[in-house]
């Protein structure tokens, strides 16, 4: 199984990589929206996309997200946002038929980010990571605090 791991920069990837006990014997690959200095683990496994905020960069995102899953043919898309996962699910669920895993963000605590609405509907399986959460998405799975 190879997985791809979408991701902003800073807290969502510190929680994404707090699965990493949980996918580092699989084969997998990061995917970010911003140059930072990579962890030993991500050297060579790691493709920086253009940082888009609700903007046209939205279309380039599309065309990134198409290059790199032709390229590296994932066989699920783990994410705990943001803005890039969006493009990668699309492509993945319309195109590819890549399952998908969308985690919330832990920094939603009463009310969910505008990703998590979005991937509610995108994702094979939905977690979010506060019980007060379950009200917006009834068919999410409460999974507790990554952190």
């Amino acid at each position: 199984m190879k997985i791809a791991i979408i991701s902003s920069c800073g807290g969502h990837l510190t929680e994404v990589r707090a699965l990493l006990p949980k996918y580092k014997n699989y084969d997998h690959f990061y995917v970010i929206n911003h140059f930072i200095e990579l962890p030993v683990d991500m050297i060579n496994k790691t493709y920086f996309i253009t940082h888009s905020e609700r903007d046209w960069k939205f279309f380039l995102n599309l065309y990134q997200a198409l290059k790199i899953l032709r390229s590296e043919k994932p066989d699920m898309l783990l994410s705990t946002g943001a803005g890039p996962i969006v493009p990668f699910a699309l492509i993945s669920k319309f195109l590819m038929r890549t399952k998908i895993i969308y985690i919330e963000t832990m920094a939603c605590v009463d009310k969910p980010s505008l990703t998590g609405r979005i991937m509610y509907y995108l994702s094979d399986h939905f977690f979010y990571q506060w019980p007060q959460l379950g009200k917006y998405f009834p068919k999410g799975k409460y999974g507790g605090l990554l952190l």
